[in-house]
Order: structure tokens, then sequence, then C-alpha cells
């Protein structure tokens, strides 16, 4: 793949950079996404699993999804793109990873700043006294929902369900950082699913460079200053190569 005297340009003068990542890059790693011709979403209805009403409706079978969907991250591991991106902490000022995936795979690869605007479905707590509850009685065979050591109160996923605000803290500190920075890397994900999507929509209108890599075009396309298309596993190392020819010859 060749890259254009600008785009490495671009990376040569960068001092802060943002990746911006959605369920394409874990696909990669074998985790199923919710949309696309093979997603969760067309099999089961969001509304009877991943709502607070459906929560409290049937707290067991939502716990027992969860669970599969726990075990079904478990066996999985972080990909190439996500350990260049974890690599990319040594060439740049700062690098933060705002992601709309749940499933911990960048923190497992080595990011130290990691935005999860969607939760983490590797932590859970009390939907009365809100204490987090990441230990005891969560082994994945466990198929029914734990309650709180300390009221008795149900114990939820850390997710973020249909109908609920995202972290107000964690979006507002990622459209600083996207505003602020001088790439925005969007990866695996078409950015039309809002208010997620103001973050590389914020990051452009602010000056940022917008660098989409997908599988194919996406809306996001028209507004990209580079679009690279493939598997972000192959085109994340490439760069990766790049960055290091380049920040190490400064």
């Amino acid at each position: 793949m060749n890259f254009t005297d600008s785009f490495l340009k671009r990376i040569t003068n960068a001092e802060k950079i943002v990746v911006f990542t959605g369920a394409g890059i874990s696909a990669e790693s074998g985790i199923p996404t919710f949309r696309g011709k093979d997603g969760i979403w067309n099999k089961l209805k969001p509304e009877e699993l991943a709502s607070f009403n459906a929560f409290l409706k049937n707290p067991d079978m939502v716990w027992e999804w969860y669970q599969h969907r726990r075990s079904i991250i478990h066996e999985k591991s972080p990909n190439a793109a996500h350990y260049s991106i974890t690599e990319m902490e040594k060439y740049f000022d700062k690098v933060s990873v705002v992601t709309q995936n749940v499933d911990n795979l960048h923190r497992r690869a080595g990011n130290n700043n990691v935005y999860e605007l969607h939760g983490n479905i590797e932590r859970n707590y009390c939907i009365e006294c809100k204490r987090p509850y990441n230990d005891s009685g969560l082994e994945l065979e466990n198929k029914q929902v734990p309650k709180c050591d300390y009221c008795g109160g149900l114990i939820r996923p850390d997710v973020v369900w249909f109908g609920e605000v995202l972290p107000q803290d964690v979006f507002a500190e990622s459209e600083r950082l996207a505003a602020e920075s001088d790439i925005c890397f969007v990866i695996g994900t078409s950015a039309v699913v809002y208010p997620a999507a103001y973050i590389p929509l914020g990051a452009k209108q602010a000056g940022s460079c917008l660098v989409e890599i997908n599988i194919e075009e996406t809306e996001l396309s028209q507004i990209a200053d580079y679009s690279y298309f493939g598997a972000a596993g192959k085109i994340m190392p490439k760069i990766l190569d790049e960055i290091k020819k380049l920040k190490t010859s400064i």
C-alpha cells in the first residue's frame, strides 16, 4: 500500500493522535458485530435484551446473554490493529483511543488512554447502590443474575443500553481530545451512530486530519482527508512502519 507524501507529512508533524474505533476492528478478532449481514442484532431484537426495562422484566435471561457474549470475548485476543495502535504511543506525545466497543480489547492490547463511550462488558455494578461488582459470583458459567452483597440489588453489566445516555464525563473528554488532535484515525466504523459520531466530526471541524480505515466506503468517506480500504489488521501495521521510519529519522 502506497501512502501519499501529504499524508506522510501530516504524520511527521503530528503530536496528538486520537483513534476512534468501532465494531469493525473487533470483528477482525472474531467478535461478531451488531450490524451487517452476520450481526447479532439480526438474530435477536435489541429491545428484548439490551435495555433497562428488558433487564427488569427478565434479568436472568439478559444476564445469561451477556455471559454468553463475555465467553465469546474471553476466547478472543487483540489483533494486529490493536497492537499497532498501542505501539503508536511510543512515537507521539499523546495517543488517545475513543471506542464504541465494550470488549476491552484496547486495554488488553496495552493502550494507556482509552475512553469507552458505551462502557465495558467486563465491568458490572449494582442498579441500586451503584457499587462496582467485578469479583465473586461472576464466573461465566453462572447464568443467574447475581445480587449485591451490600444492598441486595441486581447486578448489571456496565454498558450503555438502548435509551440510556453516554457517560458524560467520558464523552466530553473525548470531544476535547478530538478537537485538539492533529490526526484522528477512524477505524472499523461507519460513524453514523450518534452521539458517538460527533467525535470524528468534531475533530474534522476543529482542523484535525481525518483518516478513515474501513473495509469499504462509508458516509464518512466524503469528508475524510484520507481513506484506506481493507482490513485494519493489515493497514495499521503498515502505517506504524511509516511512523517508525518518519519519527526516528527526525
